[in-house]
């Protein structure tokens, strides 16, 4: 079967991902429905953009608590990402306030200050693993902006604590399921880990059910105090899942994001030259505001690409409740239910120069977005389940891209580069940079 491969040396414009590329190969030989079994188990692959619809479209035909189970050693059994039915209701409408746009613009400070911080010291000349830099600025803005200066301070002690339960996820459900029934040594790292995280976040919620909320602690109040229209609101545990998922899923899958951004700017002189001239035009050396995002037509073009190229998400997971028929083809319940954002993303049948970076591709003939279906479009999902944070994703990734490009040019070194990760797919070896 062959596969496209990463670069050894120099540089590829388009990195793929191996064990992603294999389903186009599968897809050219089955179709749009590509069915395997391993033992008792049972998996089919929904491809394109007409399966995703009817993933978003059918979402009582599925449940994504058994799809997701590898992810409750990290997030919990309550998280947003493993909840079904109307608890997910429940749990989507008292965090949802905290995510609105209106709410997102009052970040932007705080994204930009972290921003800042990072690549205040850079110098010309100078090589930065762009990867880990802005990946410690993502979290520092994500705890500031989301739960307020305490936590903000113990981003590092945080980041560590919670560095083996993102090792143990990072493996296939499956591995993850044996890991813990042997009790192997990366399990018993993670259990150890999720002790410290659980007593470092349930002191936050205890101390504010106790003694209240500080005025910037935005989402920690909505999710302590918050009250659905029954009058219920979420236990501690809830909370502390809730807290958790936002915090890491914030952090691991933007800063994955901005990684690749840079990468295809950075590898794209012409490009990167007009987001520049851009950023230049509209804002000078200044932080953006809220209103200033919409002005920067091309820099959101550029994430949109880049997201577009390289997804979070390279595979999302249901868990069919009930049989179904797509495509001519019969899915029994109980069957795992896998779509790729990243297969519809490189079909050339969605964007023909699919494995090119055309932020042009987003833009109008007078520079207004262009916005795609959402079938066709997925790098946070879709449906009732699409990802929560993406309108912050999106924001935090303009804000900290149109600071760099204000403070620094940058030129991408030869070095080995290729992606890793199902759920982020990043840079394995982190993106050095070297600062013009």
């Amino acid at each position: 079967m062959p596969l496209r491969r990463p670069a050894t040396n120099g540089l590829a414009r388009t990195i793929n991902y191996p064990p992603a590329e294999a389903l186009a190969w599968a897809h050219r030989r089955r179709g749009p429905v590509v069915r395997l079994a391993a033992g008792s188990r049972r998996f089919a692959y929904l491809l394109g953009p007409e399966a995703n619809r009817f993933v978003f479209a059918n979402d009582d035909l599925f449940r994504v608590r058994e799809a997701f189970a590898g992810l409750v050693p990290v997030d919990g059994p309550t998280s947003l990402i493993v909840s079904d039915g109307a608890d997910h209701r429940r749990r989507r409408r008292l965090v949802q306030p905290a995510m609105h746009h209106r709410r997102v613009g009052g970040y932007l400070r705080i994204m930009a200050d972290n921003a800042d911080a990072a690549v205040g010291g850079w110098a010309s000349g100078k090589r930065i693993d762009a990867y880990l830099a802005f990946r410690a600025a993502i979290r520092r803005s994500t705890l500031r902006s989301l739960f307020g200066p305490r936590l903000a301070l113990a981003a590092d002690e945080l980041a560590a604590d919670l560095q083996p339960l993102l090792d143990l996820v990072d493996h296939l459900p499956d591995v993850i399921t044996l890991h813990r029934r042997l009790r192997t040594p990366l399990w018993r790292r993670a259990a150890a880990a999720r002790a410290r995280v659980d007593a470092r976040i349930h002191a936050e919620i205890g101390r504010a059910r106790a003694h209240g909320t500080d005025a910037d602690e935005h989402v920690l109040a909505e999710l302590v105090h918050g009250r659905t229209g029954d009058g219920t609101g979420l236990s501690d545990d809830e909370v502390r899942d809730q807290m958790v998922t936002l915090i890491a899923a914030g952090y691991e899958t933007t800063s994955a994001a901005m990684a690749w951004t840079i990468y295809t700017l950075g590898t794209h002189p012409e490009a990167r030259a007009r987001a520049r001239r851009e950023v230049t035009i509209v804002l000078g050396d200044r932080p953006p505001e809220p209103e200033d995002l919409k002005r920067l037509p091309y820099l959101q073009a550029a994430v949109s690409e880049a997201l577009r190229l390289y997804p979070p998400a390279v595979l999302s997971a249901r868990h069919a409740a009930a049989d179904f028929e797509l495509a001519g083809q019969h899915i029994r319940a109980g069957t795992t239910v896998l779509y790729s954002p990243y297969f519809t993303h490189r079909s050339e049948q969605v964007y023909p120069g699919a494995r090119d970076f055309r932020p042009e591709r987003w833009l109008t003939a007078d520079d207004e977005p262009r916005r795609p279906p959402p079938h066709e479009y997925l790098p946070f999902g879709g449906g009732a389940h699409r990802c929560i944070g993406s309108t912050m994703a999106t924001t935090e990734l303009c804000v900290m891209l149109a600071r760099l490009l204000a403070r620094h040019d940058y030129r991408i070194p030869p070095q080995r580069l290729s992606a890793t990760g199902f759920a982020a797919m990043r840079p394995r070896h982190g993106l050095l940079i070297d600062i013009a």
